[in-house]
C-alpha cells in the first residue's frame, strides 16, 4: 500500500467502525473530574490484574504450595488471553454496543474475582486468570474512552491519549507498594481483594456515568468464525511460550517448541485468510506500511523499556535478599516519576513536539540505565533513586506522542482503519512486555552462566586468598561443627554463593547497559529520521522555489 498520504477509499459496503465520540467543546469541572477519576480506576484495574501476582509470587507459592514454574502459569493465562481479547471486544461493542458489552464483560470480571477469592486449586486459579485476562481486556479500551469523552475535540489526541494511559502505567509500583500491607493481612485472598473491589468500581462507573453511544455496525460475517478462533489459538499459544520459557528453558521443553510451532501455523493460516478477505479482521497491508511499522517498534521499546523496571533493578534487589517494603522508596520515586511524565506531558504533547519530546525521553532512559549498569553487591534501593526516576519519567514520555501521532494517522487514512490500529496497540503492549520481560530475563540467565564460568573458574583452593576465605566461612559453623572437614564443606558452599551472586550481579550490569546501548541507538535512529524529513522539506522548498521563478 502506498504511503503517499492519499486515503485509499473504503470498499462501499463495508460498515466503518465508529469514531471517537466527538465530545462537548466546554464541560464543567466536577463532570471533567469524574471522568478522569473513571478513566483512572479502569486502568488501574487493567494494570493491577496481573501485576499483584507477579510481584507477590512468593505469596502465591505459599497459598497453593508451588514452585516457582508453576505459579508463572497464573500470569501466562492471563496473557494468553488479554492479548487477543481487545480485538474481539471492540468488534463486540462495534456491533452491539459499547455499554452493553462492557456491562457483561465486567459482570464476568467481577464473579470471576470473588470466585478467586475462594479457590484453593493451581488449576482452577489459572483457569480463572484466563477468563479474567478476557473479561479484563475492555478495561484499556473504557480508560481511553472515558477521558476523551471529557476532553473538547482539540485536545483528545494530545492531552487525552497521555492522561488515558497514565492509571495502567502507575499500576506496576503501585502493585507492589500495597502489597505488604495486604500480605500482614493474608495471602492470595488479599491480594484479590483489590481486582475486586477495582471492578466493582469500574462496573460502577459503567452504570452510572453516561457516555456517547458509538454508532453500531455490522462487523461480522461467516469467516470470522474461522479467522478468530485462528488468532485466539495462535496468540494465546505465543503468549503462554514468552511467559514460560525462560523458566522451563526454551530448549529444554519439548512441549514449548511444539507450543510455538502451532501458534504459528495458526497466525500463518490467519494471514493467508486475511490477505484475501474483503473485510479482514486486521488490515495487514495497511499495517505494513512503514508508518504502522514505526508505530508498532515505539510500543515494543515502550514494553522493552518498563520491563527494565521489573525484570532488571527489582529483580536485582530481589536477588540480593530485598523484598518489596524493603523497595518502597524507590517504588515511590517511580510511581511519582511515572505520573509525573505522564501529566506533564499531556500539557505539551502536540505533533510539532513529537520528535523532540522522545529525543529527551530516548536520552534520560540511556543515562539511568547507564548509571545502573554499575551496580555492586553493595548497592541498595536509595542508591538508584536518581536513575529509576530518569527511566521511569522517560518511559513515561515516550509513549503518548507515539500514540497520539499515530491514532491522528490512522484517522487521516479512515476511521475503517480503528480497529486494526488498536489490534497494533493493544497486541504491541501485551506482546511487546512479555518479549521484553522474555529477551531481558533471557539475556540474564545466559550472562550469569558465563559470569559464573569465569568467576568459578578462578576459585582454587590453591590460591591462599581463596583458601583464606573457605576458611572465614567456615569458621561461622565453629560452634556447631567440630569437625574441620565438615566446616571446610561448608564454607566452599557459602563461597559458591558468593560468587553466584557476584555472577548474577555482573549479569543485571550487562542488562543495564544492553537496555542504554538501545536506547542510544534508538535515539540515534530517531535524529537520522529527522534529519531525513529535514532535507526532504529543504529539498521540496528549493523545488517550489524553483517552479515559481520566471522562465
Amino acid at each position: 500500500m502506498s504511503d503517499s498520504g492519499t486515503a485509499p477509499a473504503a470498499p462501499a459496503q463495508q460498515p466503518a467502525p465508529p469514531a471517537p465520540p466527538a465530545g462537548p467543546t466546554t464541560i464543567s469541572f466536577p463532570t471533567l473530574a469524574l471522568y478522569m477519576l473513571a478513566s483512572l480506576t479502569f486502568g488501574l484495574a487493567q494494570g493491577m490484574g496481573n501485576y499483584l501476582i507477579s510481584g507477590n509470587l512468593q505469596a502465591v507459592q505459599a497459598t497453593f504450595g508451588a514452585t516457582t514454574n508453576e505459579a508463572i502459569w497464573l500470569m501466562a493465562g492471563y496473557s494468553s488471553t488479554s492479548i487477543t481479547a481487545s480485538i474481539l471486544l471492540w468488534k463486540l461493542r462495534t456491533q452491539f454496543g459499547l455499554r452493553r458489552v462492557a456491562k457483561i464483560a465486567l459482570v464476568f470480571l467481577v464473579i470471576v474475582s470473588l470466585a478467586h477469592v475462594a479457590v484453593v486449586d493451581l488449576r482452577s486459579a489459572v483457569l480463572l486468570r484466563a477468563v479474567a485476562g478476557f473479561a479484563g481486556a475492555i478495561l484499556n479500551t473504557l480508560a481511553f474512552l472515558y477521558v476523551l469523552e471529557a476532553l473538547p475535540p482539540q485536545h483528545k489526541l494530545t492531552t487525552g491519549i497521555a492522561l488515558g494511559l497514565t492509571g495502567s502505567q502507575v499500576a506496576v509500583p503501585l502493585a507492589r507498594l500495597i502489597s505488604p500491607q495486604l500480605l500482614e493481612i493474608g495471602l492470595w485472598p488479599q491480594l484479590n481483594m483489590v481486582e475486586l473491589a477495582l471492578s466493582f468500581a469500574c462496573l460502577f462507573w459503567i452504570l452510572v456515568l453516561p457516555i456517547t453511544p458509538p454508532v453500531s455496525a455490522k462487523v461480522f460475517d461467516r469467516v470470522d468464525a474461522i479467522s478468530l478462533p485462528l488468532l485466539i489459538v495462535g496468540m494465546g499459544l505465543i503468549a503462554v511460550v514468552l511467559s514460560l520459557g525462560r523458566y522451563y528453558w526454551w530448549t529444554e521443553a519439548t512441549w514449548l517448541g511444539l507450543c510455538l510451532a502451532a501458534g504459528l501455523a495458526c497466525l500463518t493460516v490467519l494471514v493467508m485468510i486475511e490477505l484475501n478477505r474483503e473485510r479482514p479482521l486486521v488490515n495487514l497491508r495497511w499495517l505494513s506500511s512503514a508508518d504502522m511499522i514505526l508505530f508498532g517498534g515505539s510500543m515494543f521499546f515502550s514494553r522493552f523499556i518498563l520491563s527494565e523496571q521489573t525484570t532488571g533493578a527489582i529483580g536485582f534487589f530481589q536477588n540480593l535478599g530485598l523484598l518489596n517494603e524493603h523497595m518502597s522508596g524507590m517504588l515511590w520515586v517511580i510511581f511519582f516519576a511515572t505520573a509525573g511524565g505522564f501529566l506533564g506531558v499531556a500539557f505539551i504533547n502536540r505533533p510539532e513536539n513529537r520528535a523532540a519530546i522522545q529525543g529527551v525521553a530516548l536520552a534520560l532512559i540511556a543515562v539511568g540505565a547507564w548509571m545502573e549498569s554499575y551496580s555492586t553487591n553493595l548497592t541498595r534501593p536509595q542508591d538508584v533513586l536518581l536513575s529509576q526516576a530518569l527511566v521511569a519519567f522517560g518511559g513515561a514520555i515516550f509513549l503518548p506522542p507515539a500514540v497520539g501521532w499515530s491514532f491522528a494517522h490512522t484517522l487521516k487514512w479512515g476511521i475503517q482503519h480503528l480497529t486494526s490500529f488498536f489490534a497494533v496497540f493493544l497486541a504491541s503492549q501485551n506482546l511487546g512486555g512479555l518479549l521484553g520481560a522474555a529477551g531481558l530475563g533471557t539475556f540474564m540467565v545466559i550472562r550469569e552462566k558465563f559470569h559464573s564460568s569465569q568467576i568459578v573458574e578462578n576459585l582454587t583452593l590453591s590460591d591462599p586468598l581463596v583458601a583464606q576465605r573457605v576458611q572465614q566461612y567456615g569458621a561461622s559453623y565453629a560452634r556447631v561443627l567440630n569437625d574441620p572437614a565438615l566446616r571446610g564443606a561448608e564454607g566452599n558452599t557459602l563461597l559458591g554463593q558468593v560468587a553466584t551472586r557476584e555472577a548474577y550481579i555482573l549479569a543485571y550490569n550487562d542488562l543495564f547497559l544492553v537496555v542504554a546501548v538501545v536506547s542510544v541507538l534508538c535515539l540515534l535512529g530517531l535524529l537520522f529520521h529527522q534529519l531525513l524529513l529535514w532535507l526532504g522539506r529543504r529539498r521540496a522548498r528549493d523545488l517550489a522555489a524553483r517552479t515559481a521563478q520566471p522562465a
